[in-house]
């Protein structure tokens, strides 16, 4: 049986400064985590997650603005582990590339994502603001759920707040040898993969700003080596891609 601490340490207080930064409601974070609980019968098994991406070359892959100039270069690498943000997917599937790992919090194509459960794991985030499509997770077959409060029931916390530092968290968290991140800028440019409505920008803007901060807290706690092609984040080293291919295979 595998046996993990999952919660990373110190995340209470992070969650607490973000729910007092955007007026979230703990209440609210429980029940969807309780929801979510009911509806994932069967989850995904964690051994066999572990052994997807412990010791593993892991690419997370957000849709940020650098993500156009990245697809043709995450063609080339067939034999790592992928794990992207729910909103970078359809720019992955329509060129040939599949993640073994989707994160998201449902605001992705459902419909595309219902049908790559089949061969990815899904890992969907209940939290407040998504407790009316929670339902929607009956759908996937291959599905682990996840909460930015306290576990409850099979919901666990790996840590990290939107989708792409998140799927950071969870790498982390299984213990990936080295993680490289794409599409992921966290800069006040929102990219148009990311279907961000021009009224929720600012807030989108906001989630990212945070979402890079938890990034930069995790880097002296892991103990994967950390690399970015996209904007640079504190404890990631940043590389060109034409420094990818030495640092993915040494």
């Amino acid at each position: 049986m595998l046996i993990l601490e999952l919660m990373i340490r110190g995340w209470g207080t992070k969650y607490n400064q973000i729910a007092r930064e955007f007026g979230y409601q703990k209440q609210n974070d429980l029940k969807a985590a309780s929801m979510l609980n009911s509806i994932i019968s069967r989850q995904y098994s964690f051994q066999k997650l572990k052994k997807t991406i412990s010791g593993k070359t892991v690419f997370v892959i957000g849709s940020g603005p650098s993500l156009g100039s990245a697809l043709p270069i995450l063609k080339k690498y067939k034999n790592t582990v992928k794990i992207c943000a729910d909103t970078a997917l359809d720019a992955l599937v329509r060129n040939g590339i599949r993640p073994q790992i989707i994160a998201t919090d449902l605001d992705g194509d459902l419909d595309l994502i219902r049908k790559l459960s089949k061969t990815s794991i899904i890992v969907v985030h209940a939290h407040g603001g998504n407790i009316s499509k929670l339902e929607f997770a009956r759908n996937f077959k291959n599905c682990i759920g996840t909460t930015q409060t306290k576990k409850v029931g099979k919901i666990e916390n790996f840590g990290g707040f939107t989708d792409g530092d998140r799927a950071v968290f969870l790498a982390s968290k299984f213990d990936a040898s080295k993680i490289f991140l794409f599409g992921m800028d966290f800069g006040p440019k929102i990219g148009t993969y990311s279907r961000t409505k021009k009224s929720e920008r600012k807030i989108k803007q906001k989630k990212l700003y945070h979402g890079k901060m938890l990034l930069e807290w995790l880097a002296p706690k892991t103990k994967s080596d950390l690399f970015t092609l996209s904007k640079p984040i504190r404890g990631f080293e940043k590389l060109t891609y034409q420094q990818l291919e030495h640092n993915v295979s040494s």
